[in-house]
């Protein structure tokens, strides 16, 4: 990172500490695709939201200009970053009264950076990034190709994060503008960003897809393997707009902020107690980290109990013919993640065959759905028990009789019998392997390898009394 840059800044700010900023690399037409789903959210906007940006070169600002000046309608206050090019303070949209331009020294580290920050009453989004350097590129040296280029940063909806950097980007200006500084300051003290709703952050979770899959069929790479380097940086993003977005519904409820990460690795060692091959264990992981996102679990189906069941390894063990409500159809755009749309949609669904939405029964029901119920059951019950008077041990067992209580009502018998077995290891100090998505490369997610990746052995609930 260059030094003096905001992303060195913001890096330094959290280095250890409990929640250090995990990076990534995009390639310029995913940043190009996130701006623009996020840059679409002010035009629907209604609250005035105050923008801070860096565009490197004011010719990249110039080509963004028209569009620009209909988000300079919708924002309390624009403000533009870049090393100036000849005729960038003269274009029509530099003369608006909301839109100020600060002219960056070319040696100025920010002036390799690309940021798009927004701070809404509604929301907060933001894309910050640094352009790698020569030496970062190694032996390939910079391509050649534009949409090759590659930025090292990240992006996000987190309030907090936001707010911190728009903070240092706002004394980054005040070296340049005094004036427009203290402006932007007062702007950003009047507004309160409230956390981003389920509904809104599917509404542009949805555009942030468009966006990537609509540039995916622009790409014109030379080469095959290129091409595939683009195309899995996209499939990764596509994934990190759905990962972003459960992770603001999880802190949000302050009651059960870990719901996503235990369920996880519940679902995942009871899908290693029954022996399932690795594939199905990732897409057990991926459809617990997304299980809480409101839109799924409500999802719609007229999948029947006699319609016939297709196994295979790139589907869920059931058919892929379940219509599902507008917040989910996103998921099913992306055919790698159909079968994860499916395991949400049918984790509402009973034993016995009362469950919703399509009064599954039994095997009826995909297996995978069956096992995220019976872990998020579970789950929410030891949480709920974690400030008592019980022991670990007393904890656990009760959340288990619990779930045993609803055998062959609600859950899977057999899938009781192997909860039990996990926990009889959890009462004895098994600690389980919680895996934190790097949401900054979800392809781990998908990638049908299996990938190393980075874990800590911390008990499934941290929180509970001691033993």
């Amino acid at each position: 990172m260059l030094q003096g840059s905001l992303l060195q800044q913001m890096e330094l700010a959290h280095r250890n500490t409990k929640r250090p900023i995990r990076f990534g690399v995009y390639y310029k037409n995913t940043l190009v695709a996130l701006c623009h789903a996020l840059e679409d959210q002010i035009l629907q906007d209604v609250t005035s939201p105050l923008m801070i940006t860096a565009f490197q070169q004011g010719k990249w600002y110039l080509q963004e200009a028209e569009r620009y000046a209909d988000i300079a309608k919708k924002s309390r206050q624009i403000a533009i970053m870049a090393s100036p090019d000849s005729v960038w303070a003269e274009h029509s949209t530099s003369q608006l009264p909301n839109v100020n331009l600060i002219a960056l020294d070319p040696a100025d580290p920010v002036a390799q950076e690309w940021h798009l920050i927004i701070l809404s009453p509604q929301y907060t989004a933001m894309v910050i990034c640094q352009e790698l350097s020569e030496a970062d590129y190694g032996a390939s040296g910079i391509p050649a190709s534009d949409l090759e280029r590659k930025f090292y940063g990240l992006w996000t909806f987190e309030p907090e994060l936001v707010q911190e950097t728009a903070q240092l980007a706002i004394a980054h200006i005040q070296r340049y503008n005094p004036q427009v500084a203290a402006q932007l300051t007062t702007a950003q003290k009047a507004i309160q960003p409230n956390l981003a709703t389920p509904e809104f952050l599917g509404t542009v979770v949805s555009r942030v897809v468009d966006y990537l899959q609509s540039g995916q069929l622009n790409i014109s790479v030379s080469t095959t393997a290129r091409h595939q380097a683009l195309d899995n940086n996209l499939v990764s993003n596509e994934i990190q707009a759905f990962l972003r977005m459960a992770q603001i519904i999880d802190a949000a409820d302050i009651a059960n902020p870990m719901a996503a990460a235990e369920v996880v690795v519940l679902s995942e060692t009871m899908g290693q107690l029954l022996d399932l091959p690795a594939w199905q264990i990732k897409r057990l992981r991926l459809a617990g980290l997304l299980h809480r996102i409101d839109p799924l679990q409500r999802a719609e189906s007229i999948l029947t109990p006699t319609a016939s069941t297709q196994y295979r390894e790139d589907a869920p063990s059931c058919p892929l013919t379940c219509p599902l409500i507008p917040g989910a159809q996103v998921l099913r755009t992306m055919p790698r993640l159909r079968a994860i749309a499916q395991i949400i949609t049918h984790q509402s669904e009973w034993w016995d065959g009362t469950g919703e939405p399509a009064g599954l029964a039994g095997d009826e029901i995909p297996l995978e759905s069956r096992i995220l119920s019976l872990a998020a059951d579970f789950q929410w019950r030891v949480n709920q028990k974690k400030n008592s008077q019980l022991s670990r041990e007393e904890i656990f067992s009760q959340a288990l009789e619990e779930c045993r209580q609803q055998h062959s009502h609600r859950f899977d018998p057999k899938l009781v019998d192997t909860l039990a077995l996990l926990v009889m290891g959890l009462q004895q100090g098994l600690e389980l392997p919680q895996i934190t998505p790097k949401v900054s490369s979800g392809m781990w997610l998908l990638d049908r390898r299996l990938d190393s990746e980075s874990k800590t052995n911390i008990d499934i609930n941290q929180n509970l009394p001691a033993r």
